[in-house]
């Protein structure tokens, strides 16, 4: 069994050159949004799932990027809405979300 069931890398860079980056789509706060639903349900650390920035996952012009694994499902959302549908959905029922779902 590994450290974690799933691994939730939210793509948070900042880009200064002008081109698209996930840090312009209030990223930082789509990634503590997440980690905080999934510290109230009882589901963040050790056995379950771990919520963790990342830096550039080189998909920032369809960002916001998220990508879980050990799926490999990479989402992009748009509001809190769509990372509750993520939470429940995928994280929680093990569904993937495929009106969220970027193309390989």
């Amino acid at each position: 069994m590994s450290f974690y069931q799933q691994h939730i890398f939210v793509c948070t860079n900042q880009r200064n050159d002008g081109k698209p980056c996930c840090a312009s789509f209030n990223a930082q706060q789509g990634r503590d949004y997440l980690k905080q639903r999934a510290k109230e349900a009882g589901i963040h650390g050790e056995g379950d799932i771990r919520v963790n920035t990342a830096g550039c996952l080189g998909r920032c012009e369809e960002g916001p990027v998220i990508v879980i694994y050990p799926e490999q499902v990479w989402y992009t959302y748009v509001d809190k809405e769509d990372l509750d549908e993520i939470f429940s959905e995928h994280l929680q029922n093990g569904r993937v979300v495929e009106r969220l779902k970027l193309k390989i």
